[in-house]
C-alpha cells in the first residue's frame, strides 16, 4: 500500500509539472507570436555605417572617383593622373575671370555648365547621404576636393547677381580638333546668361548645385559654405524671376544639352534650399502654385541632367520620412516617389518595360548606362529611408514589396555595369579584367610624348590601337537595347563617357559599400 501511494504522488507531480511546462510554454509562444506580428510592419534591423565592408563596390567606388580627376581642368594640385597635366589656365580671361578650374564634359574640351552643375548637386547629394560609407573606404575626401574643384568654378563663373557663365568653349570649334586639353590652342569664347538672355534652368540647377554644396561644407568650412548659399539663394533668385528657357533663349546649346523645360530645376533648387536654409518661403514654393504647374504628380519620369523631377520627388520624401510628415503636398512627393519605385522593381505590377532581356534599364541609344544607374541610386536611397525609418512595406498595385527589394534592384544595375552581363564586361574602365580598351576620349587616346596640333591627332582618334591612357573611373556610354557594344573611338554614343556619369555612379557605389541606412538630417 505504502509503495503504491508514493509512486501515484511522484505521478501526480510530474503531470503537473508537464501541464505547468506546457502553459508556460504556450504564454511564451503567444508572446512572441504578438511581438512577431507587432514586428510585422517592420523591416530587419540592419547595422548602421560603416558596417561590413563590400570590396567589390568599394573597390569600384575608389575607380570610378578617379574619373573625376581625369576631367579636372586649371593648375592640377596633386595630380594623380599620371598623363594628364595643367590646361585651359586662361578660361574667363576675356572676362576678366578665372574660370580655370571646372571639369570637361565628357570625351571632348567643352566645359557645358548645366550638366556639370548637375554633377555637382549629385555628388553632393551622394556625400551626404552616405558621407559614413564613403569615409570608411576613404573616398570622402577625394569626393570633397572633386566637388570643390566644380563648385570653385561655379562661384567664378557667378560674378554678379543676374550674371552666369554657362559655357566655356565653342562645341562647333572644339569638335574639329583631336588634340590633348594640355596642348590645346584653339579660341575658347564664354557663353552667359542674364536678364536680357535668360536661362532659367542652368540658374537654377546651379543654385541647386552651390546650396546642396554648402551643406557639404557647412563643418569643415563654414565661411566658403555661407558663401556657396549666398550665390544659391541669388541665382534662385535671378532663375525665377526672370523665366525662359536658355535653349530657347541660346539656340546654340540645344545641339548637345538641350532642356526640355525648366520647372523640374526651379522645384529642385527650392528644395535644396530649403534643405540647406530651412527658411519656410522654399517649402511653400514646392507646395505652392509651383508645384502645382510642375511638378507631374502622378507621371513617373526618368532621373537625368535634364529632368530632375523624380530627384526632387525622393529628396522630398525625406521631409515625409524624417518629420514633416502631415503635409499633404509633400505626401504627394512622396507617393510620386513611391510610383517611381514602383516602375523600377522588375516583378511590381507597374513595372517599366523598359528593360534589356538580362534586366538593365533601357531608355536611350545614347549614353543608355545614365539611366538605369541614376534609377538605382534613387532607389538605393529611398529603400534606406525605408530602413532607416523602420518602414516595412511599399505597395505597388495591391503588391507588397520591402527595402531589401529596392536594394536588390539597385545592385543588380550595379554588377551588371561591373560585369554581370551577357558581355561578362565591365563598362567602368579599369574595374576587373575586361572593359573598354577604345574610349572615345581624347586625353586618354594620344599618347603623352606625342605633338599634335588641332587637327593631326585625329590620326589617334582614327589609331586601331587601344588607348595608351587608362581613362580610370569612366562609365561609358553602355550596350545597345539588345546587350551589344561595340567597342570602337568613332562610336561616340556608346564608348563616350561623361562627368555626369561618374556622379551617379559614384553615389550608387557609395550607397552599396556597407549595410546601409540613411542620415535623419543634413545638418
Amino acid at each position: 500500500m505504502g509503495k503504491e501511494s508514493k509512486s501515484r504522488g511522484f505521478f501526480g507531480w510530474f503531470l503537473v509539472l508537464v501541464i505547468l511546462a506546457l502553459v508556460v510554454g504556450a504564454v511564451v509562444y503567444m508572446i512572441k507570436k504578438k511581438l512577431d506580428h507587432r514586428n510585422d510592419n517592420k523591416p530587419t534591423p540592419v547595422p548602421g555605417p560603416p558596417g561590413a565592408i563590400d570590396h567589390k563596390y568599394a573597390h569600384a567606388l575608389e575607380i570610378a572617383m578617379q574619373f573625376l580627376n581625369v576631367q579636372k581642368s586649371g593648375r592640377l594640385v596633386d595630380n594623380k593622373i599620371s598623363w594628364r597635366g595643367d590646361s585651359a589656365l586662361t578660361d574667363g580671361s576675356e572676362a576678366k575671370l578665372d574660370l580655370s578650374k571646372g571639369m570637361y564634359d565628357a570625351g571632348d574640351h567643352v566645359k557645358f555648365g548645366f550638366p556639370m552643375a548637375f554633377t555637382a548637386t549629385v555628388l553632393s547629394w551622394a556625400i551626404l547621404e552616405y558621407r559614413d560609407q564613403m569615409e570608411a573606404v576613404n573616398q570622402l575626401e577625394p569626393a570633397q576636393q572633386s566637388l570643390k574643384w566644380i563648385t570653385d568654378f561655379l562661384l567664378n563663373a557667378h560674378p554678379s547677381q543676374n550674371v552666369l557663365y554657362i559655357q566655356v568653349g565653342d562645341p562647333v570649334t572644339d569638335h574639329k580638333c583631336w588634340d590633348r586639353p594640355e596642348d590645346m590652342t584653339e579660341k575658347r569664347p564664354l557663353t552667359q546668361v542674364n536678364a536680357s538672355v535668360p536661362g532659367t534652368e542652368v540658374a537654377a540647377e546651379t543654385a541647386a548645385a552651390m546650396a546642396s554644396a554648402s551643406l557639404v561644407f557647412k563643418t569643415a568650412d563654414s565661411t566658403y559654405s555661407s558663401t556657396l548659399l549666398t550665390h544659391a539663394k541669388q541665382l534662385f533668385t535671378f532663375a525665377d524671376n526672370n523665366r525662359g528657357s536658355y535653349s530657347e533663349k541660346i539656340p546654340e546649346v540645344a545641339t548637345y544639352y538641350n532642356s526640355t523645360g525648366y520647372g523640374d530645376e526651379l522645384l529642385w533648387a527650392a528644395s535644396w534650399l530649403y534643405h540647406a536654409t530651412a527658411d519656410q518661403s522654399y517649402l511653400e514654393y514646392v507646395t505652392g502654385e509651383n508645384g502645382k504647374e510642375f511638378a507631374q504628380w502622378g507621371s513617373p519620369t526618368w532621373f537625368s541632367w535634364d529632368n530632375k523631377l523624380a530627384g526632387t520627388q525622393v529628396l522630398l520624401s525625406r521631409l515625409s520620412f524624417f518629420g514633416a510628415s502631415g503635409n499633404s503636398i509633400i505626401e504627394n512627393y512622396r507617393k510620386s516617389a513611391e510610383d517611381v519605385m514602383c516602375g523600377l522593381l522588375p516583378k511590381s505590377p507597374t513595372a517599366t518595360s523598359s528593360r534589356t532581356a538580362s534586366g538593365l534599364i533601357w531608355v536611350s541609344e545614347w549614353n543608355s548606362l545614365q539611366h538605369p544607374v541614376a534609377s538605382a541610386f534613387l532607389a538605393a536611397l529611398y529603400g534606406d529611408y525605408m530602413l532607416t525609418t523602420q518602414t516595412a512595406k511599399l505597395t505597388c498595385g495591391g503588391h507588397s514589396f520591402e527595402p531589401s527589394d529596392l536594394r536588390n534592384f539597385a545592385k543588380s544595375q550595379a554588377d551588371y555595369v561591373l560585369g554581370s552581363n551577357p558581355l561578362k564586361m565591365s563598362f567602368l574602365v579599369g574595374y576587373g579584367d575586361k572593359y573598354p580598351q577604345y574610349v572615345h576620349h581624347r586625353g586618354a587616346s594620344i599618347p603623352v610624348d606625342a605633338t599634335t596640333g588641332c587637327t593631326d591627332g585625329f590620326q589617334w582618334l582614327n589609331s586601331t590601337k587601344p588607348n595608351p591612357n587608362v581613362a580610370v573611373g569612366a562609365l561609358v556610354g553602355g550596350p545597345f537595347l539588345n546587350e551589344t557594344f561595340v567597342d570602337s573611338r568613332n562610336n561616340t554614343m556608346q564608348t563616350e563617357p561623361t562627368t555626369y556619369n561618374s556622379a551617379v555612379i559614384v553615389g550608387l557605389l557609395s550607397s552599396l559599400v556597407t549595410t546601409s541606412s540613411a542620415v535623419k538630417s543634413f545638418g
